[in-house]
């Protein structure tokens, strides 16, 4: 049970102002605010299950600073994307395969590749060693965190044009990923 608690606290307070804390504000002013829920959970129960298990064994032929590099460099990209806008006529949108969950859910997996918390949660197992109630901790502190940070988001975003969050987004994006490339190099 100590390692469920310590882990939670831990990830709790790593993640206020987190980037990815940011990016689930930033979606939850764009998106439903449950669809965002489900789309941070489910990344992060892969994610945390990822660095649990495969995390440290990746590391010994990957560094975690090229792991770090390349989530950052695509968080410019995401920016850049959010930026320049997508529209879509009405038979792209009855042919596009993606939706609010999925890019949700990928855009936070990727964010937490490399990100401080996941490399707790990789340290946390390690020293606990367990595998269960880290997962479980770090996880639900994620959750507490971010959770936060969603109704924050789902507050702003009717409150703001979409032009506006657009903006907002992708400078979260594009400063996520120059921070993220500050802190790998």
């Amino acid at each position: 049970m100590i390692a469920f608690w310590s882990a939670l606290g831990f990830v709790v307070l790593a993640e206020m102002g987190d980037k990815t804390q940011l990016l689930a504000m930033a979606f939850a002013a764009r998106f439903s605010w449950k669809t965002v829920m489900l789309g941070v959970f489910a990344a992060t129960l892969f994610n945390h299950l990822l660095a649990v298990w495969v995390g440290s064994w990746l590391t010994s032929f990957i560094p975690m600073n090229v792991i770090s590099i390349g989530a950052s460099l695509s968080f410019i990209l995401f920016g850049l994307w959010t930026l320049r806008g997508d529209k879509l006529n009405g038979e792209d949108q009855k042919n596009c395969g993606r939706s609010p969950f999925w890019t949700v859910a990928l855009a936070f997996f990727m964010a937490e590749m490399g990100d401080k918390t996941q490399l707790a949660t990789i340290a946390l197992a390690a020293q606990f060693h367990t595998v269960i109630p880290v997962w479980a901790g770090t996880t639900t502190g994620m959750m507490i965190a971010d959770g936060a940070g969603i109704l924050l988001g789902g507050a702003l975003g009717k409150k703001l044009s979409d032009r506006t969050i657009r903006l907002g987004a992708a400078a979260i994006f594009i400063l996520c990923g120059i921070w993220g490339l500050y802190e790998s190099l």
